[in-house]
């Protein structure tokens, strides 16, 4: 999963310093309009719907439920052809045509189409990585999106089941083996928990829908749904056997990753460079925050101690509380505009969808009056007491939790993404734009005075921002520079002081996930950008105050949607040639 857009045009954004340039006093002419341009978007848009119908219906284009895409072998070469010649075709329309609204939103199609093509063509996710088949498979939007009631959500989540055989049996056709040790497991646990999920957990959320012929339908369906899912976890077990540790996507590859996904040119060893410093200033932070918090006590265990201290109305409650006070926090510092009285609401997360903690689901653009969702996940019931307590966050960690996913993170982002000029920037939103804003989001409002300056806020924040660092370190470690899962573990660790179990995922995660490194790197570039505009505003204004322009700054860097953030560079600082990080 992740916003301040004011009403100004793009192009009319763009245009400004061109007009303020020309010394001739007559107006000067509206930038063209290509309609070659806004057919092929319009077109690209509709095209990528049919062949991704799941992308449509989160995107809350309903006449698209129930509808799966081909993943089989041919279908996925025939949707990397698609995209390679959407590339071309893009690519050839005459860009002296275009406005420089346009030719923005052209170079953000780019990118997403470059971003798709790396993963499925070069990557080769579709045929090395089941994660590549699980991230698109959850089926929340007919089960708790509450576009429409449940009896009309039905008929979408069936024809979503009847998809599921040919889809077990395309991914189980389509891998490669043998296949890493960490794949196998992650699918074991993710096709196996559909499975159960399917059985256990449907059933009760249409239970109440008075259709016989449709609870027929769905019984039937849901059953052949779950039995495809436990033969392909099946399958993924008697993997183990030839299992690997082949799960490294190499130098080069990783490079490609970083340029293709997110369009940062900066090398490797830069990136890891700018990872370490971040890494020694936030333990240099957390040292001076624990100090005060917690005198004499180890870094570790003074973590602890703000673990310890829960919401004293459990987590959903907290975090229901922190919403309004974030909110208005956000509007009283003026750190960035808020678009709308929109609000999201606090549920705890149903037992269907816990394997994270806390997280947003956020309505597609096309959903009208539909709320987002912030679900907090409880401990296991089957778990020991001690486990339990030690799951739910203390009282400022879930504060800083619900300023990522909420005020002004995830929430608010979304809310100007879905007001972008641009039907690219509505429906696309990159990893780490997204990520990145989130992360930023919780180191500025410590930085704007959230929590007065008590160490224990910082604490928390501290805490998260060194398991991102962390991320950054391990994704680099283990897909360029032979670093092993243990070893990736023990870094998260000793970096990030995370529990044997935390560490043990986040490890795991970084071999098939190797992307995750985007929410530092996200935060950095956004950290930069804004230093560097700043700086201009103030070169222009010697003696203001840098602060003083955070909100105008915000506002027009969330303006744009969600592109890979040197997009978004080029745009605020035209002519640039600093440093992304």
């Amino acid at each position: 999963m992740f916003q301040i857009r004011t009403a100004r045009n793009i192009g009319v954004l763009l245009m400004a310093g061109l007009i303020a340039a020309c010394s001739r006093q007559a107006t000067a002419p509206p930038p063209a309009e290509s309609a070659a341009w806004t057919r092929f978007a319009s077109d690209f848009v509709e095209a990528t719907f049919k062949a991704q119908p799941m992308f449509a219906v989160q995107s809350g284009r309903h006449e698209f439920d129930g509808q799966m895409p081909d993943w089989s072998r041919a279908g996925i070469m025939a949707e990397i052809s698609r995209l390679q010649q959407a590339r071309a075709a893009a690519l050839a329309i005459d860009g002296n045509s275009m406005s420089p609204a346009q030719n923005f939103e052209r170079d953000y199609l780019i990118s997403v189409l470059d971003n798709n093509l790396f993963w499925m063509a070069k990557a080769e996710f579709p045929f090395r990585n089941p994660a590549w088949y699980v991230n698109q498979l959850d089926p929340e939007v007919y089960l708790s999106r509450q576009y429409a009631p449940l009896p009309q959500r039905l008929p979408g989540y069936i024809g979503y089941a009847k998809n599921i055989p040919a889809i077990a049996a395309s991914i189980r056709a389509n891998l490669r083996t043998p296949l890493p040790r960490t794949f196998v497991e992650y699918a074991v646990r993710a096709f196996g928990g559909f499975a159960d999920f399917y059985r256990q957990d449907v059933p009760k959320v249409f239970a109440g829908v008075q259709n016989p012929a449709l609870q027929t339908e769905l019984s039937q369906a849901n059953a052949a749904a779950a039995q495809a899912m436990s033969e392909l976890r099946d399958w993924f077990i008697a993997q183990r056997r030839t299992a690997n540790d082949s799960f490294a996507l190499g130098p080069e590859l990783f490079a490609a990753m970083v340029r293709e996904t997110e369009g940062i040119t900066v090398s490797v060893a830069d990136i890891r460079k700018a990872g370490e410093v971040d890494v020694a200033r936030n333990t240099a932070a957390l040292k001076a925050a624990c100090a005060a918090f917690a005198p004499g006590a180890t870094l570790a265990d003074c973590i602890g101690k703000v673990s310890a201290r829960k919401p004293p109305q459990g987590p959903v409650a907290g975090a229901r509380a922190q919403l309004a006070s974030l909110r208005q926090f956000v509007v009283d510092k003026g750190i960035v505009s808020i678009p709308t009285d929109e609000q999201a609401q606090v549920e705890e997360a149903p037992p269907y969808n816990r394997a994270n903690s806390a997280y947003i689901v956020i309505p597609g653009f096309y959903e009208k009056n539909v709320a987002s969702v912030y679900s907090i996940a409880p401990p296991d019931p089957a778990w020991s007491k001690a486990e339990q307590a030690a799951y739910i966050d203390g009282e400022t960690e879930l504060l800083n939790t619900t300023v990522h996913e909420v005020w002004p993170g995830h929430f608010l982002q979304f809310l100007h993404s879905n007001r972008s000029p641009s039907v690219i920037g509505r429906l696309w939103v990159g990893y780490a734009f997204a990520e990145g804003w989130a992360h930023y989001s919780e180191e500025l409002m410590w930085e704007m005075g959230l929590g007065n300056g008590n160490p224990e806020h910082h604490i928390a924040q501290l805490t998260d921002a060194l398991w991102r660092d962390a991320r950054l370190l391990s994704a680099i470690g283990l897909h360029t520079e032979g670093m092993t899962v243990a070893q990736s573990e023990q870094l998260f660790r000793e970096i990030s002081f995370s529990d044997p179990g935390n560490a043990r995922q986040q490890a795991a995660r970084g071999s098939y996930d190797p992307a995750y490194l985007n929410y530092t790197l996200g935060k950095l570039a956004i950290r930069k950008l804004r230093d560097d505009w700043v700086a201009k505003q103030v070169a222009a204004k010697p003696g203001s105050d840098p602060s003083s322009y955070w909100r105008a700054f915000h506002d027009q860097f969330l303006s744009w949607g969600g592109p890979p953030i040197p997009l978004v560079r080029r745009q605020m600082l035209p002519g640039d040639t600093g440093s992304l990080l």
